[in-house]
């Protein structure tokens, strides 16, 4: 049985490698976040007269308040973005409000990034679950899906932000600078 969750945010972002696109220029979407969670194969869990292995609340809690609290109207930018310096001089307030990875912030990327990150979260809150199925709906007519495999396959870094199991967007700043999910911020 899987159980699925979604979430809308909004965000923007520029693609800086591909020469020919409109999207050059920093724009933003309302995208949906949709995540299909199951207990880990092999692990038993006690179901009790409630007749669920956790409630929703307690399972969507820690990845929804990343979700609100971090990613919803977040910049996306590559590492090597000359903006970057911009909000580095100018508006350091502002350095927890961009998503950072390596290469372009495509949606293939940002899915790749945000599952991992769901991944650190789940490992670290709900060690009984995994993630089996992830999407990104950038548009009504564009999505991307990722299961299990296709993060194991990733020959990308995208930066170790995704790997902690915090508020983290970004490598720019310090780990111990970023509220811990699940904390006053």
């Amino acid at each position: 049985m899987q159980l699925q969750f979604k979430r809308r945010f909004s965000m923007a972002h520029r693609l800086r490698f591909d020469h020919n696109s409109k999207c050059m220029t920093p724009h933003g979407h309302n995208e949906f976040v949709v995540v299909n969670l199951q207990s880990k194969g092999g692990r038993q869990i006690d179901w009790g007269n409630a007749n669920y292995a956790a409630s929703f609340a307690d399972l969507k809690r820690h990845w929804h308040g990343f979700v609100d609290d971090s990613l919803d109207h977040a910049f996306q930018l590559g590492h090597d973005d000359p903006m970057l310096g911009y909000f580095q001089q100018h508006e350091p307030e502002l350095l927890t409000r961009l998503l950072v990875i390596e290469g372009d912030p495509t949606t293939e990327a940002v899915a790749t990034a945000l599952y991992m990150k769901l991944n650190a979260i789940l490992a670290a809150h709900l060690p009984d679950f995994e993630c089996v199925r992830f999407e990104i709906e950038e548009t009504p007519t564009n999505s991307v899906v990722l299961g299990p495999d296709d993060i194991a396959a990733c020959p990308i870094r995208l930066g170790d932000w995704c790997h902690r199991a915090d508020m983290s967007l970004n490598d720019l700043l310090p780990p111990s600078s970023w509220p811990q999910i699940g904390s006053a911020s």
